[in-house]
């Protein structure tokens, strides 16, 4: 698990908030992104540091917006057994921003990907969000490996 300062880890917070908010209000993005920027400076004694984080975070939710369908065919073929409309909205966003890493942005090894998405899911989600994010992408790789 990546700790609380870690760029990356602030990063990947800040998209999936900004992510969670922009599905459920329908709002721009970068509005939200720059309002939750505001909240963690003031929580955080090195907010002014946050200008790199702030631009990782931003990268990011411009990819899964622009490859939302992509992503979301993916995680149907990952879970057939649930639509997209009963995953919950946390979970869904926790998905979309673990997929558009694994899929699209490739910077990161496939695994350090998976175990934040996880730990995000233990955070932010409910009760079983970390195992079904899980499980969701672990499908997602066996499928991978089998296709080569």
């Amino acid at each position: 698990m990546k700790l609380h300062s870690d760029p990356r880890h602030l990063s990947r917070e800040l998209a999936l908030k900004t992510l969670f908010e922009w599905m459920f209000y329908s709002r721009n993005e970068k509005e939200i992104l720059a309002e939750n920027v505001c909240r963690l400076s003031e929580e955080n004694p090195q907010g002014k540091k946050l200008i790199s984080e702030q631009r990782l975070a931003q990268k990011i939710l411009s990819g899964i917006i622009k490859k939302q369908k992509e992503i979301d065919q993916i995680i149907k073929d990952s879970a057939p057994e649930w639509p997209l409309a009963q995953i919950a909205y946390i979970d869904l966003a926790i998905l979309r921003l673990a997929i558009f890493e694994l899929e699209f942005l490739k910077t990161e090894p496939v695994k350090a990907i998976i175990d934040e998405a996880i730990e995000l899911g233990k955070e932010y989600g409910g009760e079983n969000s970390g195992k079904f994010v899980n499980g969701v992408l672990g499908t997602l790789l066996s499928k991978r490996e089998t296709n080569g």
